[in-house]
């Protein structure tokens, strides 16, 4: 197994009971933050461990980096060791959402340096869909030291990214609605806007009518006609708190358009700051 970006239902299906793979389910919902862990309750891929997003994937006592700040290296490695986690897993990740949030799980370990990892392709509705076994049995949790570090180049923070706008060496891509990033509406920050300069990309541009990632093809074309004549290793992604921003790095990576990066504040942390500017406007 060496899935780094994308898997299908049936390629999972294949490799189910090999003793080096580790599923994890992150099916999770802003206004019921309890809804996926119950459903993986009820549900789940067999032998599926759950990352709450709010719990695991996140820090919320962090105050003025956005609404899903990254929790410390080390909280996440004792994480990663309670789920089984060892650094010669394949490790797929998938929600019910369209891979939001198992795209944020992905580019996590990314992060430490696990490059064999990917998020599902269709998610669980493609599992269903397909009539592959569920199971309601949780997998016992593990627990061993492992020392794991962040690579930081990979993520920008708001003085990276005010010099980069300013001196263009940077393109920041907001993967939010077109709604929402124009300004028109904004269901969740006090705020609503873009940060100036930023395009819009919105992450659900990523998939296709049966809810399934583009072809590599399509994504590259429809990503390179977002850059023009940006690199790619020039470009950060961006959204409300830095979970679908993952989204658009991830279907860039499988579209061969690597080494981009991620705004991890996003817009929630980048209006921490009210004296920040705001960018509103028709078009994108």
């Amino acid at each position: 197994m060496n899935y780094t970006t994308l898997i299908s239902p049936q390629d999972l299906a294949s490799c189910c009971g090999n003793e080096n793979l580790l599923i994890v389910d992150c099916r999770f919902e802003l206004s019921d933050p309890g809804k996926g862990e119950r459903a993986w309750h009820a549900a789940h891929l067999p032998n599926a461990r759950y990352a709450h997003l709010e719990r695991d994937l996140s820090d919320l006592t962090k105050t003025g980096l956005g609404r899903h700040p990254l929790p410390d290296a080390d909280a996440f490695a004792r994480q990663l060791t309670r789920w089984g986690w060892t650094p010669d897993k394949q490790v797929i990740a998938y929600d019910d959402a369209n891979g939001s949030t198992a795209a944020r799980l992905w580019w996590m370990l990314r992060l430490v340096g696990h490059r064999e990892a990917a998020v599902l392709d269709g998610g669980f509705a493609a599992w269903e869909a397909a009539c592959l076994p569920l199971s309601v049995e949780a997998p016992m949790e593990a627990a061993w030291d492992v020392d794991l570090g962040f690579d930081l180049s990979q993520v920008v923070y708001v003085d990276e990214l005010k010099q980069g706008l300013a001196d263009r060496s940077l393109l920041l891509i907001d993967a939010r609605g077109a709604p929402r990033y124009r300004g028109e509406v904004e269901p969740i920050d006090p705020v609503a806007g873009h940060i100036p300069g930023a395009r819009n990309r919105p992450f659900l541009d990523n998939i296709d009518a049966e809810g399934r990632f583009k072809s590599a093809h399509d994504l590259r074309e429809e990503f390179v006609a977002v850059l023009g004549d940006y690199a790619s290793e020039q470009v950060v992604h961006s959204c409300g708190s830095g979970v679908t921003a993952c989204h658009n790095l991830l279907a860039m990576e499988h579209a061969g358009l690597g080494g981009s990066r991620i705004f991890a504040p996003s817009w929630s942390g980048w209006i921490a700051d009210p004296d920040r500017p705001v960018a509103r406007c028709a078009t994108p």
